[in-house]
């Protein structure tokens, strides 16, 4: 059966706890050590303007979710704007490739230093055995999905709120460096601290990622138009106020090497702040919030194969759903696959910054989308934000994903390939298409 309509289970309380489960997770606590190598013990600061920055790209997704409540999300809105299917088409395997390098993210943060305290498997098997269960428990259905997120977003946010009790506990006892938090190790002064600074938040932009995944679950939400907008906006602050405690309490009690050098540095602080706690009870705890994460970027790549397919920018077969399960089943086999190819090709970092840097350009197609569609009137009410913020996102992640920010080179070219193969599969869609039309 194809493109049968979803199953509208998400309520308000489901959607903002998925919204949260959507952006904590592996970024926080598998890339917070990077982030830290880059800019030194002013770790703090590239968490509050990624937190900023995400505000502004929010406040556009939150319109746009409301004015247009489908499961396509920004290759929806660029296609309404801009009305170029080829430049649709490279957002929406944009959108893809980004949930999809986060996905390979966290299965390679599963198979690292947290699950080091419980065995020593090789990482690549484990990483592709990860991502094959989690797709069996897509094809569940997105009921069975959304609450085992609900039960993962739980446990993810005990382990971060751990951490910032350690660092209350460690303040009160007068422990800790609190130079640290204004220092900086970027190689040198001046215009070298403004590109680490960038580069680093650039890198932790990584951390707060996901809350744009949530619209493509828009055709399974009750009320949408209402719902998104305080969903979005509650998630990000949520997740955006405990990162920057996070990022507090990590540079204070665990110089930045130390942090910079580990895969799981959120345990060097367990270990440091607190060190009767069990470091395999916070090592589980991590895994389940990487776990987390995986899932939910998975689950959003088969939506957004799914709303491709109605809008006719992938072939129908991609709208493919179980008759039973009414899960997208197509979209789900289509994402695995690329999934376990994309695990193969980077570490944990690389990965991340891949995933943020398309993104980051995603982000500033739909701030300039927000604006184009304002011509657009539709029957139902929904939130306008203010003019300015989309002007201010757009720049601000047109900033964040230039040269400017100090990415190593290697993540370009890996974004840089996984354009082009949207680009070669956009040419194949568009034989396929031809040849339905001729057939008719």
């Amino acid at each position: 059966m194809l493109t049968s309509p979803l199953k509208r289970v998400i309520g308000p309380k489901l959607l903002l706890l998925f919204v949260i489960g959507d952006i904590l997770g592996t970024g926080i606590y598998a890339t917070t050590g990077k982030v830290a190598g880059k800019v030194g013990g002013a770790l703090w600061l590239p968490f509050v303007i990624g937190f900023l920055v995400a505000m502004l790209s929010a406040a556009s997704y939150a319109e746009l979710v409301g004015k247009y409540p489908k499961a396509a999300g920004a290759a929806l809105y660029t296609q309404k704007a801009f009305k170029a299917p080829f430049l649709t088409f490279v957002i929406a395997f944009m959108v893809m490739c980004s949930g999809l390098a986060s996905a390979s993210a966290a299965a390679r943060a599963f198979g690292g230093d947290y699950l080091a305290e419980f065995t020593d498997l090789p990482p690549t098997p484990v990483a592709v055995a990860f991502v094959l269960a989690l797709a069996a428990l897509n094809l569940r259905g997105v009921s069975e999905s959304v609450r085992t997120n609900v039960v993962l977003t739980l446990v993810e946010l005990s382990g971060l709120l751990l951490i910032i009790g350690i660092g209350a506990c460690a303040v009160l006892a007068g422990d800790g460096d609190a130079a640290r938090l204004g220092e900086f190790d970027t190689g040198g002064s001046g215009h070298a601290v403004l590109t680490g600074v960038l580069g680093a938040t650039a890198l932790g932009f990584f951390a707060f990622i996901g809350f744009e995944d949530s619209v493509n679950m828009a055709e399974e939400t009750k009320d949408p138009a209402r719902t998104f907008p305080r969903a979005i906006f509650i998630g990000v602050a949520v997740t955006g106020t405990v990162y920057v405690l996070v990022a507090l309490v990590s540079s204070l009690l665990v110089d930045h090497r130390t942090l910079q050098a580990s895969s799981g540095p959120l345990l060097e602080v367990v270990k440091v702040g607190w060190g009767g706690f069990p470091p395999k009870l916070f090592s589980l705890i991590a895994l389940f919030a990487v776990t987390n994460s995986a899932l939910i970027n998975l689950m959003m790549a088969s939506r957004l194969c799914y709303g491709m397919a109605n809008e006719r920018i992938l072939p129908r077969a991609m709208g493919r759903v179980l008759a039973r399960r009414r899960t997208p089943v197509a979209g789900i086999v289509f994402a695995t696959a690329l999934t376990v190819v994309l695990t193969s090709t980077g570490q944990i970092a690389g990965l991340g910054d891949t995933a943020a840097l398309l993104l980051l350009c995603v982000f500033a197609v739909v701030n300039v989308a927000v604006l184009v569609l304002r011509r657009d009137r539709v029957a139902h009410r929904h939130f306008r934000a203010p003019t300015a913020l989309p002007v201010l996102g757009a720049l601000a992640a047109l900033a964040l994903a230039s040269p400017l920010a100090d990415r190593p080179a290697d993540v370009y070219i890996r974004a840089g390939v996984l354009i082009a193969v949207g680009i070669a599969l956009w040419g194949v869609n568009r034989v396929v298409l031809r040849a339905a039309v001729r057939d008719e």
